[in-house]
């Protein structure tokens, strides 16, 4: 058997909607399991049209149900992926604040300032430290790594016989810009492109999120578009927000994944008209 071809996956990461608590700035964390707010609702569905022609072959979202009904509204708006199954995973939850949640965020910058620390390194009391946060991100990554390459390689098929169907999961002929766009993983523009062997959905919250990309940049080196800045980069995700990385393994032991984020935290869908015209609850 000859060696296998690296395998390649798209990775888009939604933060969920608006909720309540969100709107007054309250901290949710895990032990507040808020819905979606009418605003947050018309948010999600926003989101679910603008990835409305991509066709996910995975959806992965946390499990409390802020983040389940913003993954409903998006499949709900999805040409493809009305009958994919969605898998809940409490990887994804956000960062657990202990006795700060239900509490203002005000009041976790108190408590910081009155442990002599700063948020969001400051842990509360019976919270998550960010590490912790980052291993849980870590834990999950490395399960969509498997997850891919155990499905992309069971043998070492010819590059001819999967390309169709490749192609297909990435969004084939798609109109959609951001589907027409990414359906081919562009890593270094001196090797062209490469099929992916999946595309994967993930709908998570803020702070989760911002350690997860955390952990790509400073463990995996993912590469950023030349135009964020580092206040970008620190910022929480605006609810259902949306970013984009590619993932590239190189099917060796000794190999970590190679990561591109092609964007950070978009909000081209939450537009005026848009919003206007998704009064759908």
């Amino acid at each position: 058997m000859g060696r296998m071809r690296p395998a390649a996956f798209g990775l888009t990461v939604v933060r969920h909607g608006e909720t309540r608590y969100n709107k007054e700035k309250i901290l949710q964390g895990q032990g507040i399991d808020e819905p979606l707010s009418e605003t947050g609702f018309r948010q999600a569905n926003a989101a679910g049209l603008y990835l409305s022609n991509i066709k996910f072959t995975h959806v992965f979202t946390s499990d409390l149900l802020r983040a389940k009904q913003t993954t409903d509204a998006i499949l709900k708006k999805s040409k493809f992926c009305k009958d994919v199954a969605v898998k809940y995973d409490a990887r994804l939850r956000e960062r657990k604040y202990g006795a700060a949640e239900g509490r203002p965020l005000s009041d976790l910058r108190t408590m910081a300032k009155a442990a002599g620390e700063q948020c969001p390194s400051f842990t509360p009391p019976g919270g998550e430290t960010l590490e912790e946060v980052k291993a849980r991100g870590k834990d999950f990554f490395e399960h969509l790594c498997c997850l891919v390459a155990q499905e992309a390689c069971p043998e070492n098929k010819a590059e001819e016989e999967t390309e169709g169907s490749s192609t297909e999961m990435a969004g084939g002929s798609s109109t959609s810009s951001l589907t027409n766009h990414h359906s081919r993983l562009e890593f270094n523009s001196d090797r062209g492109a490469e099929i992916l062997d999946a595309n994967i959905l993930v709908v998570s919250h803020g702070a989760f999120m911002r350690s997860w990309v955390g952990y790509f940049i400073s463990d995996l080196a993912c590469t950023l578009p030349s135009a964020l800045s580092k206040t970008e980069l620190s910022s929480v995700s605006p609810n259902t927000g949306i970013s984009r990385f590619n993932i590239k393994l190189e099917m060796r032991e000794d190999s970590k994944p190679k990561i591109h984020c092609v964007f950070l935290n978009r909000d081209d869908h939450l537009g005026e008209k848009m919003m206007a015209g998704n009064m759908e609850l």
